[in-house]
């Protein structure tokens, strides 16, 4: 399954004075996939070393952490021998061993030479219990796949093609959209997680078989998700964790009308019903990659954080997929976009995900009195509203106000209206699919 962030990894391999490589994102969406495809397809030779599938390659960095040793070890246990001028090592579940993690401080500074990746869990690593090499080691994210990457997957070269070129042209043409429309409903079920994708691929000539294999496999994802909790964070911890996390698709859900609202934070774990209480879960939650958070700023001034409040926000789940999964929604009405109050929150989810899976480290949205932008973006230097809307009924009250108090030079409705930018015009209409091109 091809992923856009291949790029970036021939970026780095080129790279001069490259370190270690740390892959990081969560668990499940395909990170070892991606090396070892990259390491069998630019590299003579490929070694991956899994710490939490075999635990005695952690016993080979007990002794010490001198770089020479632990490779001649490894090749000795692996039977093959390392090049290090032209073969690719993989640490895999590089959290399970925090000897490994530390390790990587020598390898950057005493074995340069050696294309060094590794791969692990956002939580894992951020809990290890090993030395972390700031500074020793280059950071790549992966996501679940993205709308673009959706469209490899299927591998419609006419739809990549309009998606891809929608950059070059200020419209669509109405079939142009209802083709990538299309797609995206499919997105909107499967969402990114890539056995969720090459599931429903594996059976698509039957839709229904392929629907209902692809839910299953989300079940088990939640499922697997729920299993880890307790692994990384103890026994009740994990129960408050569990509350949270699927307390969050719940609230999504009960936004009837207009843009999805602040998290609330009374009723979702017994007894505890303050922002302090919950603090512990949603940042666990947050550092694992699980959960989205969108902060509320009170004013679009930069820098945007001095008008968040660190209470204030909104939780959106990382895959748009395992969102209808957890609140079963009929996939059928999903297909159809005949959900009535689902597609607010789920449009809002779709573009959330796009824009962290685009890079935006950082998201926000802005409230002032009555009126609300579901997002603002720092493009240049300049701050940027994007009003989200589900369908093609796109009345935008707030943002003719926010237009009116602080004067945009540019403004983005999303919706599902066909693209259409006007020169000189300081609103652009862009569709739900392009999302991550804004």
């Amino acid at each position: 399954m091809k992923r856009t962030i291949y790029a970036k990894l021939l970026e780095w391999k080129e790279s001069a004075g490259r370190s270690p490589l740390l892959l990081k994102g969560t668990r499940q969406v395909g990170k070892s996939y991606i090396l070892q495809a990259f390491g069998e397809n630019e590299f003579s030779g490929c070694h991956l070393f899994n710490f939490e599938q075999d635990k005695t390659l952690s016993t080979l960095f007990e002794a010490d952490l001198n770089p020479e040793r632990i490779l001649a070890e490894l090749s000795i246990y692996s039977g093959k021998r390392i090049n290090i001028a032209n073969d690719l090592v993989i640490f895999d579940e590089i959290q399970e061993c925090p000897n490994a993690l530390t390790s990587l401080i020598y390898f950057c500074e005493k074995m340069p030479r050696l294309a060094l990746c590794c791969a692990g869990s956002l939580i894992g690593v951020s809990l290890s219990s090993g030395s972390f090499p700031v500074g020793k080691v280059d950071f790549l994210k992966l996501y679940p796949l993205n709308f673009e990457e959706f469209l490899m997957a299927l591998n419609d070269e006419m739809a990549l093609e309009l998606y891809r070129n929608s950059d070059k042209v200020d419209s669509l043409s109405e079939i142009a959209h209802q083709k990538l429309w299309n797609r995206l409903r499919e997105y909107y079920v499967t969402g990114g997680m890539p056995q969720v994708v090459s599931t429903y691929l594996t059976h698509r000539e039957d839709p229904f078989e392929a629907i209902k294999k692809a839910r299953d496999v989300q079940g088990k994802l939640v499922e697997s998700y729920n299993n880890d909790f307790a692994k990384h964070s103890g026994k009740i911890n994990s129960l408050h964790i569990v509350s949270v996390f699927e307390n969050v698709p719940l609230q999504l859900s009960a936004n009837i009308d207009g843009s999805v609202k602040r998290y609330r934070f009374k009723g979702v774990i017994p007894r505890k019903k303050g922002y302090a209480e919950l603090q512990g879960p949603i940042d666990w939650l947050e550092k694992s990659g699980l959960i989205l958070k969108v902060k509320v700023c009170k004013r679009a001034e930069m820098p945007l954080e001095s008008f968040c409040r660190e209470n204030i926000f909104k939780l959106f789940l990382f895959d748009i997929g395992l969102l209808g999964c957890m609140l079963d929604l009929p996939v059928s009405l999903i297909h159809s976009q005949d959900y009535g109050i689902a597609k607010g929150y789920l449009a809002e989810s779709l573009v959330a995900q796009e824009f962290a899976a685009a890079g935006v480290s950082r998201l926000h949205s802005w409230t002032e009195g009555t009126s609300e932008i579901e997002f603002i973006r720092v493009i240049g230097d300049a701050l940027v509203p994007v009003e989200v809307k589900s369908g093609i009924r796109t009345q935008a009250k707030s943002l003719r106000q926010y237009i009116l108090k602080y004067s945009p030079k540019r403004a983005v409705k999303i919706s599902g209206k066909p693209l259409s930018r006007i020169r000189n015009q300081v609103i652009q209409i862009c569709p739900l699919y392009l999302a991550a091109k804004i």
